[in-house]
């Protein structure tokens, strides 16, 4: 049998990915509209909660330490 090439190109890896795991958050009436009127230009939902989680999880790290 012979190999069939599609390109003439080699394989490539593609880029990692950035963000691991997907995870459903179910908010509180009126909470996305909130975030949504503190989110600055072309900043995303999902960036604002994932900075908002990042900063709660390194003030419970400080505070556990304490």
């Amino acid at each position: 049998m012979t190999d069939l090439q599609i390109s003439a190109t080699t394989r490539r890896m593609g880029r990692p990915k950035q963000w691991g795991k997907a995870v459903l958050v179910k908010l509180p009436e009126g909470m996305p509209e909130r975030i949504d009127a503190l989110l600055q230009p072309d900043e995303a939902r999902t960036d604002f909660i994932r900075q908002a989680c990042e900063s709660e999880i390194k003030r419970r790290v400080r505070k556990k330490g304490t």
